[in-house]
Order: structure tokens, then C-alpha cells, then sequence
């Protein structure tokens, strides 16, 4: 077996010419510099090393649980390799008493790691079985190059082509991770050396971000490749727009012209089960209305009005309670709320909420404001706090209505 440890590296250098802030877009609700760790963690890697130059990558990175190694700007430019970056941590997380044994490579920019796959790689090159080990995709493809006078087969005779069945597989590599014993890297100082493993993993986990159309692409099958546990939201806190999360988002207006809203009961019940839990609630309007006041003190929850950012609204109180955001489950509706869902590890959108919502989510409600929304996210997160309260009864389920 190699002696040392196991530690997984994660370059995530600040810029990017093809897609702005890459490595902290979200993919599922989720930074992609955040699905790297967990990728990593989810493989049995206790060590993860995140190397940055960028300050708010380091600040998520080091909240999903990963070491920082602040990478110098002769090594975060567009021209620098992966290689020197991993050197680099190499040396730094040495110089901290951490001596690596197999090292693993994983890049941020591929949102679907298989997690089995890379635990795979890593029992390899650790076992002695490989020096180093890659991922990729089987292909039975019939590759062609272009030439002087029009095209030309790669790895075929064009003038015969069997069938795929007779047909031995190439192998495309995913870019996802690379895992090598760290003593030959340093002395080959390149990811590829002695003697090479393939890992295959499956085709529809290969994607890899570089363009904007590749991340809408994620975003899009990100709930059939990798589904959240949506059953269960590990926070801290709960933080709730108002209209159309506590409400349907209408409005009923008196002859007298006084606005009434409706809200849910059993949403009622839900922020107490929470208090007692001791799971701090907010509510956060932009709007000023004495509705939203009363159902706050109702409901025995902090309330924040009249805020045009959410974003920085929210970064306040969860700071004056040394709450950190990944710990923060945020439920909005509409597209005033995006810049707090994307703050949050726990983006969550009720399923009528605008398609932009939707698409930053990381869990999808199964009610609709006004219709028991905050209760469904209540029963989750007391869920995964392994809290059951007694079973719903037929009138909580129904999601009765109260004028405040």
C-alpha cells in the first residue's frame, strides 16, 4: 500500500474567460466548486484541499468542509497548468505537517464526479495497482481528422467498418478526476506516469462545463443525474420570502380598500415546530406592509422589511448569529429572491415559483405558497434532524386558511 494520506486537490481559480465566476455557478442548486467537495467527501476522502485565488470561492469551499491553499497569481493566470497548482498545494499542505500518499485531481468544472468511480481509482493507485488512474467514457465511435486533401479515419479503415459488437471500445477521458501515487507526481510533475489505469465511469455523468450553453445543459438534467435528497434539508435556519410563500401571491382588497392576504395554518404549526427545534425562522420582504409585521410576531419569528437586497439583508442576520449561508435554507418565489437563493446551501423554490427560481433550486416543494409550502419545508428539516412530530392530521394536511 502507498504510506501517507489520502488527499483530494480542487484548483478553482477565480476567472474565466467562457463562463464569468465558473466555479461558483450553480449546478442543482449547488456552487460547482461545492459538488467537487462533496464528490470528493462522498468517496471516502477525508482530506480535501481546495487551491483558489479568489476570496468568495474560499469562503464556500472551507463552509462545505475543504482545507484552503491560497494559490499565488503566478499560478492562477489563463496560461498556468493544473500541474503547478497541485505542486504548489502539495508543498503548502506539507509545509502544514500533511504528508499525501495518492493523490487525487478533481475539477470543479465537471458537476457529475462519480463518486464510486474516483473511490475506485483511488483503492488502485493506493493498492499499487496503478501509478495513475483517469476517468473516462467508452466510446465505439468512428473518429475522423481533417487533411490537406478533406478527411481521414483516426481509428478505423474507412473502407471497413464493422459492427460496434465487433468492435473493441476507445476510451474519451471526462476531465472530471485524476488520481496518482503523490511521490511519482512530483517526480514526473505531470498527471500521467508509469503505469496508467482507465476508469470508466458512465457516459451521462461526462459532462464538462467550459460554455454557458454546457451549464444550462447541467442545470436542465442535474434532477435526473444527481437528485438532492430533497426528503430531508440539513440547516440551521429557515428563511422565507412572504407573498407567495406564506401567501398565494394574491391580493383581496375591502370595499374600504384595505389589502387582505390569506395564509396557511398548518404553516403556522410548521415555524412552531421549527422554533422548538430551535431552528431560528426569518422573514424577508422587499415590500413595507403591516401584514407581513403582524404575521411575524404571530408566528414569533424575525422579520426584515423594506429590504430592495435581499442578498445583503440576508448575509447580515445570518452573520450577527455566526449562521454560515450553506447552513441556510432560503424559500422564494419569484425572481427578486434569486440573489438570496444563490447565497444559501439550501435554495428552495415552491413549485409554482418563476422558471429562474426553479432553476436555482436545489429542492422543489411539493405545495404552493399559501397551501401549507412553509409546513413542507418544516417537516423536512426536522426530518433530517431526526425529529418527528405526530402524524399530520386530514385538517393540517389541508392546508386551512386564516385572515391575519
Amino acid at each position: 500500500m502507498v504510506s501517507g494520506e489520502t488527499v483530494a486537490i480542487i484548483p478553482a481559480r477565480g476567472g474565466s474567460k467562457g463562463v464569468a465566476g465558473k466555479n461558483l455557478r450553480r449546478v442543482g442548486g449547488i456552487p460547482l466548486v461545492a459538488r467537487a467537495v462533496a464528490a470528493a467527501r462522498a468517496a471516502g476522502i477525508a482530506r480535501v484541499v481546495v487551491t483558489t485565488d479568489d476570496a468568495d470561492i474560499a469562503s464556500v469551499a472551507r463552509e462545505w468542509g475543504a482545507e484552503i491553499v491560497d494559490r499565488p497569481a503566478e499560478l492562477a493566470g489563463d496560461t498556468a497548468s493544473s500541474e503547478s497548482a497541485l505542486l504548489h498545494a502539495l508543498e503548502e499542505i506539507a509545509a502544514r505537517g500533511v504528508r499525501a500518499g495518492v493523490l487525487a485531481f478533481l475539477q470543479a468544472t465537471s458537476p457529475f464526479i462519480d463518486a464510486a468511480a474516483l473511490a475506485d481509482a483511488v483503492r488502485r493507485v493506493a493498492g499499487r495497482e496503478a501509478d495513475s488512474a483517469f476517468s473516462a467514457v467508452a466510446t465505439y465511435g468512428f473518429l475522423w481528422e481533417r487533411t490537406a486533401i478533406g478527411a481521414a479515419g483516426i481509428n478505423h479503415d474507412a473502407a471497413h467498418r464493422p459492427r460496434r459488437q465487433d468492435r473493441e471500445p476507445h476510451f474519451l477521458e471526462t476531465g472530471a478526476f485524476y488520481v496518482m501515487d503523490a511521490d511519482g507526481f512530483r517526480r514526473a510533475r505531470h498527471r500521467f506516469f508509469g503505469r496508467v489505469a482507465i476508469v470508466e465511469v458512465p457516459e451521462h455523468t461526462a459532462l464538462e462545463i467550459d460554455t454557458p450553453g454546457e451549464l444550462e445543459r447541467a442545470r436542465a438534467v442535474a434532477p435526473l443525474i444527481a437528485p438532492t435528497d430533497a426528503e430531508r434539508v440539513d440547516v440551521d435556519a429557515v428563511v422565507t420570502d412572504f407573498d407567495g410563500v406564506h401567501t398565494d401571491d394574491t391580493v383581496g382588497v375591502t370595499g374600504e380598500g384595505v389589502e387582505q392576504v390569506r395564509v396557511s395554518r398548518a404553516d403556522g404549526m410548521g415555524v412552531r415546530l421549527l422554533r422548538e427545534a430551535g431552528v431560528p425562522v426569518l422573514i424577508l420582504s422587499t415590500e413595507t406592509d403591516p401584514v407581513v409585521g403582524a404575521r411575524a410576531r404571530k408566528l414569533r419569528v424575525d422579520v426584515l422589511q423594506a429590504q430592495d437586497d435581499k442578498a445583503a439583508a440576508l448575509t447580515r442576520w445570518a452573520a450577527d448569529r455566526d449562521i454560515p449561508l450553506s447552513r441556510i435554507a432560503y424559500l422564494g418565489n419569484d425572481v427578486n429572491d434569486l440573489p438570496a437563493l444563490e447565497l444559501v446551501g439550501w435554495p428552495v423554490a415552491v413549485p409554482d415559483a418563476h422558471p429562474l427560481v426553479l432553476a436555482a433550486a436545489r429542492v422543489v416543494l411539493d405545495r404552493r405558497g399559501g397551501h401549507g409550502a412553509v409546513r413542507d419545508l418544516a417537516e423536512r428539516v426536522l426530518r433530517a434532524r431526526d425529529i418527528r412530530p405526530g402524524l399530520r392530521t386530514r385538517a393540517a394536511d389541508a392546508s386551512h386558511r386564516e385572515t391575519p
